[in-house]
Formats: structure tokens, sequence, C-alpha cells
């Protein structure tokens, strides 16, 4: 799906997304990564949801986000508390939404002007 463009320019923002993977400003993208709004995306290291534990999410939390929006892939699914420890002990909030719904919020809050963290796991297609 293609977005419409936005004033957000300067800002990492979705312009478009599939089955397959996302773009950022009109680069794209078929690994799991994190998005913020004023850093280049950065890879992360998951290969399915499954794969998630509290080591993925410390790495999130150097990056010092208000919140982080969890896309959990094709499907939304629900991550464990114990693994998201990191993030919610210094009250950070994390959503967690399929991947599509996921891309849209984070280019809501990030519009907004918010510090949001779009972690996206993108698992292969089978």
């Amino acid at each position: 799906m293609k977005l419409h463009p936005t004033n957000t320019r300067q800002y990492q923002t979705i312009t478009a997304y599939d089955e397959q993977g996302v773009e950022i400003n009109a680069q794209r993208f078929e690994q799991s990564l994190i998005v913020l709004p004023e850093q280049l995306p950065t890879p992360w290291n998951v290969q399915r949801f499954d794969d998630l534990n509290a080591t993925h999410f410390e790495f999130i939390a150097t990056f010092a986000p208000d919140m982080v929006i969890l896309g959990t892939g094709h499907q939304q699914r629900f991550i464990h508390s114990k693994y998201i420890a990191p993030l919610t002990t210094q009250h950070k909030g994390v959503e967690c939404m399929d991947n599509k719904a996921a891309c849209r919020t984070y280019n809501i809050l990030m519009a907004e002007g918010r510090k949001v963290a779009l972690a996206l796991v993108m698992e292969a297609t089978k």
C-alpha cells in the first residue's frame, strides 16, 4: 500500500509497505529493523517473532524512545511482559500490532512529534 506524502520528509517516514517489507523514505527494507524519526533505520537481529527475548528490548531501550510500536509480523501477537521489562521499568509503553497497523501508527505518532520507536519483525513468507 502506498501512503500519501506528508510534510515530514526530514524524518524517517514509512512511505509504503506490503507483506514482504517496508519502504522508508522510498528506500526498501525486507529485514527486521528499528525505525526512529530522527535516525537512519537500524537492523534488528530478529528472524521470527518467537525468537524475541529481553535482549532485543534492551537494545531498543538504548535509543531512549518514549514509546515502542512493536510490529509482530503478518498478524497481531502479544509479547510476554518479562521480555519488555527493560522498557516498562523505565515507564516506556509498548504496543503490539501487526506490521501494517504498526507502520500506520508510527507515521501518525511521528508526525505529532512523538519520540516513538517502530520495531518491525519481518518474517520470511512461506
